[in-house]
């Protein structure tokens, strides 16, 4: 969502769902999911564009950077960057877990990020990204 046309009590519900469900979804390995996501995604390439028009290190789409981010948020900015992805992600844990009574493991999480619409059945290029990228994460993960 732009936050300059957001109505403050649509702000606070965003706020209020980031606080209550974002930690349930973002647990454990938040910050490996997010270096994962960036290795798989562009590599942690700030500045590289997708095929498709998807911008920063995490490849998110025009029009859900522009649903996100707030007014003077650069795509090439690692910082609001992981803002917006974490927005993004925000909702759609918050989704998945309203439907299958518990957060996300790192495969679906992957896959949520990537696919949504798959989360049921994901193409065979999902998956093994969603697996490669459960891979990076139980390495960097401490032991």
């Amino acid at each position: 969502m732009n936050l300059g046309m957001v109505t403050p009590g649509r702000l606070r519900q965003v706020v209020a769902s980031a606080l209550a469900l974002g930690a349930l979804c973002l647990q454990s390995s938040a910050m490996e999911r997010w270096a994962a996501l960036s290795q798989i995604e562009s590599g942690n390439n700030d500045y590289v564009v997708g095929a498709a028009g998807e911008v920063s290190r995490y490849q998110i789409r025009p029009d859900v950077w522009n649903q996100y981010a707030h007014t003077k948020a650069s795509w090439k900015n690692p910082m609001d960057s992981l803002a917006v992805a974490r927005g993004v992600m925000v909702e759609r844990c918050a989704q998945f877990e309203r439907s299958f009574h518990r957060p996300p493991n790192d495969f679906e999480f992957y896959v949520l990020w990537n696919a949504p619409a798959q989360i049921h059945r994901p193409s065979a290029g999902v998956r093994k990204r969603a697996g490669r990228f459960c891979q990076l994460i139980q390495k960097e993960s401490p032991a």
